[in-house]
């Protein structure tokens, strides 16, 4: 008996710094709508999916950074996509900015949960791979500043057993890293939900859309092969705040073929019948762990951060002499 999940990635068009979070609401839950009626049980949708993209601004008044967070889950604003959740009997991802109190010191993290079909929160997960810096760059096209609004995540790469298997979360440059997926991988992850803001273009070079649109599905492919996983792209995309969002929302089978991308730039749903027991062949054959993998040669992974070249030979002395 095959254990099949009916998956919609709802990517999210543009949101407008002046868009409120009532607004979006609306397009999400029409897209809920829309994918009840394609009997889905899963929908995700993507990374700071409430608002605009705000760490492309400088901003220095704390309030003002603030204002763009949500310091519980569900709020009045977003109760509704949990009613949703209840009402149709299928399970969300989101992704927005998390304001939390631990030990009478605020934090502030780029988070993701999955809603269980009943309405309530089975799983949370904060981003690790923050990209970008800390301080304005003038020599930048834009800015990308998560790494000033945002800490590391704390809660590293578990996976639940949920939707009938083994679901696990990463977000946005998560995906780039071979590391968020093995983690999961060897808790056994079955599908991956990831959740992106990507900029078109690159504001450190020249490089072109198409590539980066490359580099994109080329990350989160690898990434469902090399752990015989489902992985479910999703993106905000579309001209936002003056900056273009790449889009290409993708469900990547775990063969690491693409069955179902979006066409736009805007608010749009894709479904898959996604079936979890089409992990197992490359779990038992090709990629089993417990056969294959070679921990002893490995330590470089966890051991270093940067990457350390070997040294240059040393030039030859001219002066000695020669035989």
């Amino acid at each position: 008996m095959t254990r099949v999940i009916t998956v919609g990635a709802a990517q999210l068009g543009p949101i407008q710094r002046a868009e409120d979070r009532t607004s979006v609401m609306v397009r999400m839950l029409a897209l809920m709508a829309k994918a009840r009626g394609r009997g889905v049980e899963l929908i995700v949708f993507p990374e700071l999916a409430l608002t605009t993209f705000f760490p492309r601004m400088l901003m220095e008044d704390q309030a003002e950074v603030d204002a763009w967070f949500e310091s519980e889950m569900p709020n009045a604003a977003t109760q509704p996509l949990f009613d949703a959740a209840r009402e149709y009997a299928m399970g969300f991802h989101l992704g927005y900015a998390e304001l939390v109190e631990k030990g009478g010191v605020t934090h502030r993290y780029n988070t993701a949960i999955l809603v269980d079909k009943t309405g309530n929160i089975a799983a949370k997960y904060r981003k690790i791979h923050l990209p970008g810096h800390a301080e304005f760059d003038p020599d930048r096209k834009f800015q990308h500043l998560e790494k000033r609004y945002f800490e590391v995540g704390d809660l590293g790469w578990p996976v639940w057993r949920t939707f009938g298997g083994v679901l696990g979360m990463a977000i946005c440059n998560d995906r780039r890293w071979p590391e968020s997926y093995r983690v999961m991988g060897l808790q056994g992850v079955e599908m991956v939900l990831i959740g992106y803001n990507t900029p078109m273009v690159n504001s450190q070079s020249d490089e072109s859309p198409h590539l980066r649109m490359f580099h994109n599905h080329i990350s989160m492919q690898a990434g469902a092969y090399q752990n015989a996983s489902w992985v479910i792209g999703v993106a905000k995309a579309g001209r936002e705040d003056g900056n273009d969002l790449m889009g290409g929302s993708v469900i990547i089978a775990p063969t690491g073929e693409i069955v179902a991308q979006c066409r736009s730039l805007g608010d749009e749903l894709i479904i898959a019948d996604c079936d979890l027991d089409a992990c197992n062949f490359a779990k038992s054959t090709i990629f089993d762990f417990a056969a294959h993998r070679r921990v002893e040669h490995y330590g470089l992974i966890t051991e270093r951060t940067g990457a350390v070249p070997p040294p240059e030979e040393s030039a030859p002395d001219e002066s000695a002499p020669k035989a």
